[in-house]
């Protein structure tokens, strides 16, 4: 009894395999064309698809810690000079986990901007916010796109007014230590956003950035541009602690050099006219002034050694960027791959016939099942 079941189950497999094939083989027609009209959509979009290049680069932040080489290598001399070495410590370190959070920045990227690129067909070099702004055209996607997905945005924006200029800070006349970016800097921040990426690697301790931009001279004008600032927010971070003492250090010792040199003076002055005098009053004045002049040249000359400690504490906490990768200009486009672009609305369309094919004869199947119900109850 069950092996007669199993014959019959593996012959309705057979029959409905069939009838499957037999069900595409009738509407291979409407398979071959909804492909073919998929296939010249995506001809379509492939053609006039914006081309992208990208540039990118690779680095490894490295800083001393610690035991530093500098450190070992400068400490006999500096114990020499009366400068101990081992009392200095080293600044705050930024985790590279970080990293995105400051290329995402609003000053890092309000200073990104500001980048001279070498665009083709201008005279000379124009920034990013010129060139998205003031020349890039959108393409004929970029048109459709507008005005059609993007219709009711500029609907709204015609409501509302342009507003490129207002401040999205808020009320007028606020502080100037509060950050407040315009509708267009708002826009730009977006383009950047997209077209900027940076990848950290915690394993392997490098990092990546790489910039997209439609001519290949200007991704890797923005690439070297970013790479750049990062370095210098990553340094001045690293440094500051140690640069603040050393301005501190600076104008102190300014100061008591101006003393010293003073007190150095008057000793001198005094001497020189109280050369053939022995009196009592003169040596005692003769001494206060030694003293006057020895106590501040201590100060100074203490002084001259923190100036040299900050001096190399600023050398040693500068992290040093080793360039695995440096900026080169792209020769080949990174967007469109148009060949994959095709690939994929012919599947798509290949797909999508066949879905047709199977949903009507479903729908023709239930609509004659349904036709036959309704002449049934009408007999009765």
């Amino acid at each position: 009894m069950t092996e007669n079941n199993n014959i019959q189950t593996q012959a309705d497999d057979e029959i409905d395999l069939i009838q499957l094939a037999k069900t595409l083989w009738e509407g291979r027609k409407t398979v071959i064309k909804t492909t073919l009209i998929f296939m010249l959509l995506g001809l379509f979009i492939a053609i006039f698809s914006a081309k992208e290049y990208t540039a990118s680069t690779t680095m490894v932040p490295q800083s001393a810690e610690g035991g530093s080489k500098l450190g070992g290598s400068l400490g006999g001399l500096a114990a020499m000079a009366g400068i101990n070495l081992g009392s200095m410590g080293g600044g705050s370190t930024i985790p590279p986990t970080l990293y995105p959070k400051i290329v995402k920045s609003i000053p890092f990227q309000k200073e990104l901007m500001k980048t001279p690129l070498s665009i083709e067909g201008q005279d000379g070099e124009v920034t990013f916010a010129e060139y998205y702004l003031e020349i890039k055209k959108p393409g004929l996607l970029g048109y459709i796109k507008k005005y059609t997905i993007g219709l009711p945005g500029l609907i709204l924006k015609a409501i509302r007014g342009d507003g490129s200029s207002r401040s999205l800070s808020g009320a007028e006349g606020q502080s100037d230590d509060l950050l407040s970016i315009t509708q267009d800097e708002k826009k730009l921040i977006e383009i950047l956003t997209a077209q900027l990426s940076l990848e950290v690697n915690d394993k392997d301790g490098y990092v990546s950035i790489s910039a997209r931009m439609p001519e290949a001279k200007a991704a890797a004008q923005i690439a070297k541009k970013a790479q750049i600032l990062l370095q210098e927010a990553i340094t001045n971070f690293k440094i500051q602690k140690a640069k603040d003492q050393l301005a501190f250090v600076e104008e102190r010792y300014a100061e008591k050099e101006k003393e010293a040199k003073s007190a150095q003076q008057k000793l001198a002055t005094f001497r020189d006219r109280n050369k053939n005098v022995s009196t009592a009053t003169a040596q005692t004045e003769q001494e206060r002034l030694t003293a006057e002049y020895n106590l501040v040249y201590g100060v100074y000359s203490e002084l001259a050694k923190q100036l040299e400690t900050q001096k190399i504490q600023v050398k040693e906490d500068t992290p040093v960027f080793t360039v695995i990768e440096p900026v080169s200009i792209p020769i080949l486009k990174s967007k469109p791959k148009r060949a994959l672009i095709l690939m994929m609305w012919v599947f798509l369309g290949g797909i999508i016939g066949l879905l047709r094919v199977l949903l009507l004869k479903n729908f023709h199947g239930f609509k004659k099942k349904w036709d036959d119900t309704e002449v049934s109850v009408v007999e009765i």
